[in-house]
């Protein structure tokens, strides 16, 4: 049997070319982390919609880098909720929604928030805020103190703020192809 060379040829190069053209698929429920670089972002600093920048972490998906280096995720604040008078904690909920490759590439992506470091994070993704809860135990447990510490129940208990370079988990739910 005798296969022209041009054959040959043709068929080799359609193989390295739809080799190097291969996508690398980044399958719905992986986990990747972020770092959140603001120096103070809370609700007080920031409406509804306002646009977040989360750095990405280096991926590795069967041994190669799926994120070039300097990728980075694009989202929004979607929703808050201050803390109330005198019971209820603040939260944030943060949403990314394109994750951008190259300055001319970018890819809508569907993610959620599972962890933030040093806050709790819900079902929904909501970042929730800490309170005071040692400060005030303290405060509680000294009789002489008790007038004070009547008089600023009225008053709001602390906004969650994600301060620096803060890591961020998120759990992406769909799957992305990246080129």
């Amino acid at each position: 049997m005798n296969i022209p060379f041009g054959i040959v040829v043709m068929v080799l190069g359609l193989g390295l070319q739809m080799s190097s053209a291969q996508e690398i698929l980044v399958r719905a429920g992986e986990l990747i982390h972020c770092t959140l670089e603001e120096p103070n972002f809370s609700s007080a600093t920031a409406d509804v919609g306002e646009p977040v920048v989360c750095y990405l972490s280096a991926f590795r998906e069967f041994g190669r880098s799926v994120f070039p280096r300097g990728s980075y995720l694009i989202g929004h604040l979607s929703d808050y909720r201050n803390p109330g008078h005198f019971v209820g904690k603040g939260w944030l909920q943060l949403t990314f929604d394109r994750l951008v490759l190259y300055r001319d590439l970018d890819l809508p992506v569907s993610t959620k928030v599972v962890a933030v470091r040093n806050f709790n994070v819900n079902a929904q993704g909501r970042v929730r805020g800490h309170g005071h809860p040692k400060r005030d135990a303290f405060y509680w447990s000294i009789p002489m103190l008790w007038p004070v510490q009547v008089m600023k129940l009225p008053a709001r208990g602390p906004r969650p703020v994600l301060r620096g370079e803060v890591p961020v988990v998120l759990r992406v739910l769909d799957d992305i192809a990246v080129p």
